[in-house]
């Protein structure tokens, strides 16, 4: 059993943070595993430094332990392009240039929608169809996720797509399903034009690399498992389980972000907390 804890150095470590790592540890333990750390720093403009070092001080903190080296994904553009270059070769991306401004203009046109676009509203395919010979250097990727589905099979072959859920709120097995990717989903973008890769390549290529079997990680991120799935099956790469748990939220019911900061884990530590009392605090006693 191989997991991970993936933070993103662009503040500072929260309880929801804490939960997630513990968790992932635990399970780990609990398996005879292993529990690596993979720090996620595509976005440099936002990535700190201080933050990192901070990731690792809070970590060790806490008691968890991970072998060296940590991946760092900074370091791996040029494993995340070999992905993009095998889905160009198929034929399944596209370069769009439209702006998020350009989406909801188009999403609320009256043959799209009767009312406003949504805040996450699903790319109604503008660009879909312009060749990567047309690509610009200020042009995201975009996967065409028609032309996906079928080079997976169609309905029929996605059916035989699954994945199993370790989770409480999702045990069992699921499928891939042709209506969620096309109607909630949509033509993803796997390059954004400030960071040469996306949030769900780098980690799916990266949870291949290291031979992650069970990605834990809050309920929050459950809607992108369809889409890691699906980008496994493309580049032919090993599926590992899914562990979705409950989020720590606070007292207004809101899941926790980096910017509360009064509930860091670096706060708790010089309030003279306990690492036990901060694991029964996010009740895993």
């Amino acid at each position: 059993m191989r997991t991970r804890f993936a933070p993103s150095p662009t503040g500072l470590l929260h309880l929801g943070h804490a939960f997630s790592a513990l968790t992932a540890w635990d399970r780990a333990q609990a398996a005879g595993g292993t529990f690596l750390l993979r720090i996620e720093d595509i976005d440099r403009p936002r990535c700190r430094a201080a933050f990192e070092t901070a990731i690792y001080e809070d970590l060790g903190w806490l008691g968890l332990a991970w072998p060296d080296p940590v991946m760092r994904q900074s370091e791996r553009m040029p494993a995340y392009r070999a992905a993009l270059d095998r889905l160009a070769a198929a034929g399944l991306l596209y370069p769009c240039r439209c702006t998020r401004r350009d989406i909801r203009a188009a999403l609320a046109a009256p043959q799209e929608t009767a009312g406003p676009a949504p805040a996450e509203a699903v790319y109604p395919g503008t660009c879909r169809g312009r060749s990567l010979a047309e690509a610009g250097p200020d042009d995201a990727l975009r996967l065409d996720m028609h032309a996906a589905i079928g080079r997976l099979g169609g309905r029929d072959g996605l059916a035989g797509l699954t994945w199993i859920e370790t989770g409480a709120a999702r045990q069992g097995a699921h499928a891939l399903d042709a209506d969620i990717l096309t109607a909630q989903i949509g033509d993803i973008v796997l390059a954004r034009r400030d960071i040469g890769t996306s949030y769900h390549l780098a980690v799916v290529v990266d949870d291949a690399e290291q031979g992650i079997t069970e990605v834990v990680r809050g309920m929050d991120l459950v809607d992108a498992t369809p889409i890691h799935r699906l980008l496994q099956a493309l580049l032919a790469l090993p599926v590992p389980a899914w562990h979705h748990h409950r989020l720590i939220r606070d007292e207004a019911g809101r899941r926790l972000a980096k910017r509360d900061d009064a509930r860091a884990i670096r706060a708790y530590r010089a309030a003279g907390e306990t690492p036990g009392a901060l694991r029964r605090r996010v009740g895993l006693g």
